[in-house]
């Protein structure tokens, strides 16, 4: 399955955010796989009518969290995320996103129950879970 990248300007999210997300969705969803080659920087700009220091900064960003390679004019790839104990996020920044989050949700009027419920519900839905469709 090729990969499917769009952006909603409008949204509060920033652009490179979006990026990033959908490409670790897709390597989650195993639609991407390790080596798979990423849309070079200018196309994937070119074809989303974005900036290329946007796209640059998600790749950037994935590279840093360990899901990509970067080979400089090579492109960018799928790193092997099994293979590398360190890649993907650290226990620390997973923590400090879920407070983000669960901050955020409580600032909305929802409950550590509700919470707690959510987080449930969106991990047992997530295709390494083995949850089915």
């Amino acid at each position: 399955m090729a990969l499917v990248i769009t952006v909603d300007k409008l949204s509060e999210e920033p652009l490179y955010e979006q990026i990033r997300r959908q490409v670790v969705a897709a390597i989650a969803a195993g639609d991407i796989r390790p080596g798979d080659a990423l849309p070079s920087v200018r196309s994937l700009a070119q074809d989303l009518g974005i900036n290329l220091h946007t796209v640059n900064r998600s790749y950037a960003t994935l590279r840093d969290e360990g899901f990509v390679i970067l080979l400089g004019r090579r492109g960018a790839f799928v790193a092997d995320v099994a293979s590398e104990p360190s890649a993907g996020l650290g226990e620390a920044e997973l923590e400090r996103r879920l407070a983000r989050l669960a901050t955020e949700f409580f600032a909305s009027g929802g409950t550590g129950e509700e919470f707690l419920a959510a987080a449930s519900r969106a991990a047992s839905t997530s295709p390494r879970c083995g949850a089915s469709s």
